[in-house]
């Protein structure tokens, strides 16, 4: 919870130091050392991974930081999209998450397995964050490729009055019909299905003894799939009409909660594949899904978005996503409670599988509110259309009684 209302709080925050004098680095450095102060006091502070109060800390500065590098990033690359016309430029976001969940999955599984000891990783994840700030602090504003402000508008506003703008902003922005409907779609199709991977990971690890190495190469598997399935979205998958698009990923959403059926049942085994090879290919093809089904909208409120409200309209759409997580997750564990789901019962884990298999179902219902076709590949097709019309347009109608002449708007090489 604390992680959405500070994503909320610090969407006006960044806009007020990113816009007036366009330090867009001064962000990304207060991030990373957040990190840096709360991984290396995991790591170096023996007491820190003990004392309770002490832990929560360290875990708070952390989220605080990721709040800031989430909202300078999608601002970021929002803004540098509508200034360069470069459409769909999140889908590399994507890329380059899906490729740093890889190696972070792979290099924190790696020092696990080699040391057996979580303080190491937190240390080597400290060293790689204090590179990261290194490099940070030598980088140039002007590096970014962003427009400089002239001189005369250095005179900062208070942070007050810079949220209040934003503020006013978002809210003129956000009941546009164009960015409300899929905005309530997406937050919709979140929030109302239970999230039961804290039961499935018990029921993995106690009932089925599965080793937590294979779960995490599961995750593994799962990050390297959304580079795939990024890379094919940014590839051939664009332009296909959006709400088409969105309705197959949701059912391949709700079709992959099934696999988790399949192995709580065990029919796996009298398929003869063994439980932690089923795991390990199929644990996180839901989470995947889920993950990919936010792009086209990222990719869709980022050319939504009006000049000047780029970050506090990707802000306020990554709360919101956040918020409907944090909703989904409690409804998750609410629904496990009522239904008899326990540390040591999971005689109705199939039966809350295949209601959250429904329950993912129901946003096809409103599937209506998201539109039809993408913003950004309409106007290339009408572009399109248009720049083929000029080259077979016929103009300069010449009459000759009954008979009407035509001369092309450009005539062939060899006439000329």
């Amino acid at each position: 919870m604390g992680y959405c209302l500070m994503l909320c709080l610090l969407g006006g925050l960044v806009e007020y130091l990113m816009c007036p004098l366009e330090v867009t680095v001064l962000p990304h450095t207060i991030f990373v050392f957040l990190q840096v102060l709360s991984w290396g006091s995991l790591a170096l502070i023996p007491v820190a991974s003990e004392a309770l109060s002490i832990l929560l800390a360290c875990v708070l500065l952390s989220n605080l930081g990721a709040s800031i590098a989430e909202v300078a990033k999608d601002a970021l690359v929002a803004e540098y999209g509508q200034k360069n016309k470069m459409p769909g430029l999140q889908s590399y976001a994507f890329m380059a998450l899906a490729a740093g969940g890889i190696l972070g999955n792979l290099l924190g599984g790696y020092f696990l397995l080699q040391t057996q000891q979580p303080k190491s990783m937190f240390l080597s994840f400290s060293v790689l964050l204090a590179f990261q700030l290194t490099i940070t602090l030598g980088m140039k504003e002007d590096s970014l490729g962003l427009p400089q402000t002239s001189s005369h508008s250095l005179v900062r506003k208070s942070i007050s009055e810079s949220i209040r703008k934003q503020y006013f902003d978002l809210l003129v922005a956000a009941r546009e019909e164009s960015i409300s409907r899929p905005l309530i779609w997406i937050v919709a199709s979140t929030a109302t299905v239970p999230i039961l991977s804290g039961s499935i990971f018990c029921y993995q690890t106690q009932c089925l003894n599965l080793d937590p190495s294979v779960i995490g190469m599961s995750k593994v598997i799962g990050q390297l799939m959304l580079l795939v399935m990024t890379v094919s979205y940014d590839r051939l998958w664009k332009h296909v009409p959006m709400r088409k698009l969105v309705g197959i990923v949701q059912i391949l959403y709700a079709s992959s909660v099934l696999l988790d059926l399949i192995l709580v049942t065990q029919v796996n085994l009298r398929w003869g594949i063994p439980n932690e090879a089923f795991v390990f290919c199929f644990s996180g093809v839901a989470e995947t899904l889920a993950q990919f089904k936010l792009l086209p909208f990222h990719v869709l409120f980022a050319s939504l978005a009006p000049p000047g409200c780029e970050g506090s309209l990707m802000s306020f759409l990554a709360s919101a996503l956040c918020l409907s997580s944090i909703a989904s997750g409690f409804f998750g564990v609410g629904f496990a409670s009522v239904i008899g789901i326990t540390s040591n019962d999971y005689t109705s884990l199939p039966t809350g599988i295949v209601m959250q298999f429904l329950a993912a179902l129901l946003p096809l219902l409103w599937i209506n509110r998201v539109p039809a076709t993408h913003p950004s590949a309409e106007k290339e097709r009408k572009k399109g259309r248009s720049m083929r019309t000029r080259r077979t347009r016929r103009v300069g109608r010449v009459g000759f009684g009954s008979i009407y002449s035509y001369r092309r708007e450009r005539e062939p090489d060899f006439l000329r």
